[in-house]
Parts: structure tokens; sequence; C-alpha cells
């Protein structure tokens, strides 16, 4: 048995599997942020995933063989090692594999060499690699490490340029509606002091981004200016990515992901392809639909059965296991 695990900024999914790629438990936990809800707390959303991993396909931790764990905020060397140490503590497999969730995302779109991912969800970030073995990141860490983009970051301009506009500070947009909308008040002023004050569960701030599309849609031009700053944003990391790699002349494969991108608004998806392409016209863009732990778990496969050669079939025979079930 082997397990794969893809942990997010608002969810995780895990799967038990085996070497031949047959599908054994499909299990959806809720996020697993280390570096905002601590090590204990992460790795408690990791213990009960994979307990009901276990109990859903009739297994134990015994019959574990390798774990793949593939999660967002495992940024920097410091982390991966001090999250690593907690993890080996743990008794659901023998061996280990802990990564970053991009290379989960890039796997699940390309098996080439000469790739680059980029996800934008909750967060933004990038990774990319060459035939040669070199691997190409970004710190990740927000606005201290020059990081903009993402869910977070987008519902934050939402409020921001709602609030602008109510009060008069600002232009006036349609994102005035999608704050009072989502949040049920009567004004932004209400949806505000009621996060402030502890009166609206801060979960709902994430219901926000579908409405930013929408208004931009629409022709809103408050909105417009927060999309285009995202695909800005974007291109700018597969420009740097490409370019640190020697990328930008030969045809490669670009995998977009996260719950941003993989929404397929066209007026965030079309202004980052045209900018992607301007970089390096020879890229292939994918926008990877299947979820990410898919990725992992090939991930998985390769690390255990080693060559190309025996991968295949069992990654075929996942994918073919997973394409029925909804892992949303």
């Amino acid at each position: 048995m082997l397990l794969a695990i893809d942990g997010g900024g608002t969810k995780t999914h895990g799967l038990l599997f085996d070497a031949y790629g047959v599908v054994h438990a499909v299990a959806r936990g809720p996020r697993c942020l280390p570096q905002v809800d601590g090590v204990a707390d992460a790795l408690g959303v990791l213990d009960s995933l994979v307990a009901r991993l276990l109990a859903d396909g009739g297994a134990t931790a015994a019959d574990v063989h390798h774990a793949g764990v593939y999660l967002t905020g495992m940024d920097l060397p410091q982390e991966e090692e001090r999250f690593a140490v907690q993890l080996r503590t743990r008794e659901w497999a023998r061996s280990f594999t802990l990564a970053n969730d991009t290379f989960a995302l890039l796997r699940a779109g390309t098996d080439a060499p000469d790739a680059i991912a980029i996800v934008c969800g909750t967060g933004l970030n990038c990774v990319g690699t060459s035939a040669s073995g070199s691997v190409t990141r970004f710190p990740a860490l927000g606005r201290l490490s020059g990081d903009w983009g993402g869910g977070t970051d987008l519902a934050e301009e939402i409020l921001w340029s709602a609030a602008r506009a109510e009060d008069g500070r600002g232009p006036d947009t349609l994102l005035r509606s999608v704050v009072t909308e989502i949040f049920g008040t009567h004004t932004v002023y209400e949806a505000y002091c009621g996060l402030h004050l502890g009166e609206i569960d801060p979960a709902i701030v994430a219901e926000l981004p579908p409405g930013l599309f929408a208004a931009a849609e629409a022709g809103d031009a408050v909105a417009l200016a927060v999309v285009h700053r995202q695909a800005e944003e974007i291109v700018a990391l597969g420009r740097v990515a490409m370019q640190r790699l020697g990328l930008t002349a030969v045809p490669i494969p670009v995998v977009l992901g996260g719950s941003v991108l993989a929404a397929g608004h066209p007026t965030l998806v079309e202004p980052v392809e045209r900018g992607l392409r301007s970089v390096n016209p020879a890229i292939e863009v994918r926008m990877v639909g299947r979820p990410p732990v898919v990725g992992a778990a090939i991930l998985v496969l390769e690390q255990v059965l080693g060559g190309e050669a025996d991968v295949e079939p069992a990654a075929g025979a996942l994918i073919l296991a997973l394409a029925d079930q909804l892992i949303g």
C-alpha cells in the first residue's frame, strides 16, 4: 500500500493505493497549513486523514510502504527539515517523502523534465525543473518575500476597494455589492466592522474572489485592475523561472493550477497566456483539471517503482480509477 497527500490552504486530499495503480480509498480533510496553524495542528490534520484512508481502505499502518506528503508552506529548507523530523515520528508509513505542493501540481500536468508549474489558489507559487536536474523555486512567504496574489490577497483587495468606494476615497465599483451580498449586510461598513469585532466568521472572506471575476467580466474598471495585477504576478513568476533555467527559447509545458486559475476566468487566463508567450512563444500552456493529489500519487509510484516504464501502466490505471470520483 502507498499513500499520497496534497495539502493546501483550504483543503487536503489523500489517496490510499497500491503499486498497480488500484485506488483503495480517497479522503478529503481541512486545510494543512503548518506556517499558519503550527506543526502540531498540521500533523493532526494528516493523522486524521490517514486514519480515515486506512479505515476506508481496509488497511493498517503496517501495510503502508511509503507516503508522499506534498504541502503548501514547505517553502524554506528549514521548514521542510523541521516538519520532516516530526513526520518521521508518525507510524502510518515505513518511509516518507516531504515536499512543496507545487511539485505535485507539476507532476499532475506533465512528465517533461523541462517544465514550469504555477499555482494560484489560496496563495501563489511557482516551481521549475530542467533536464539538467536544476530546480528553481520561490520563498512564497507573502509580502515579506515580495509575493502578491491568490485568493487571500484578492479577497483583501476586494474588501479594500469596496470600503474606499463606499466612503468616497476611491472610485465606485461593483465590488461593493460583491461584499454586501457575500456577507449578507446592507453596507460594506457593516461587513468589515463585523469582521473586526469577531461577529462575522472570517471564513466567509474566502468566498469573495469569484465575485471579483464576475465584476471584471461585467467591465468594472476596479475589478479589472485587480485581475490584471494578478495576471502580471503570475506571468512574472513564470518569466523568472524560465529565465533562471534557460528555458525561454525551447518548447516546454507550463502547468497552471490552483482554484483561482483552474476556474478558467477569461479575464485572468487570457492575459496570463499572452504574457507567458511573450517570454517564450514555444510554450504549451496546460491547465490542470485533475487534483494535484494525482501528481503526488504518480511521484510516489516513481519513487517506489523506479523507472518510467514501470510507472506508466500503474499511473494510467490510477488516473482512470479517479476519473469518475469527485475530489472537489
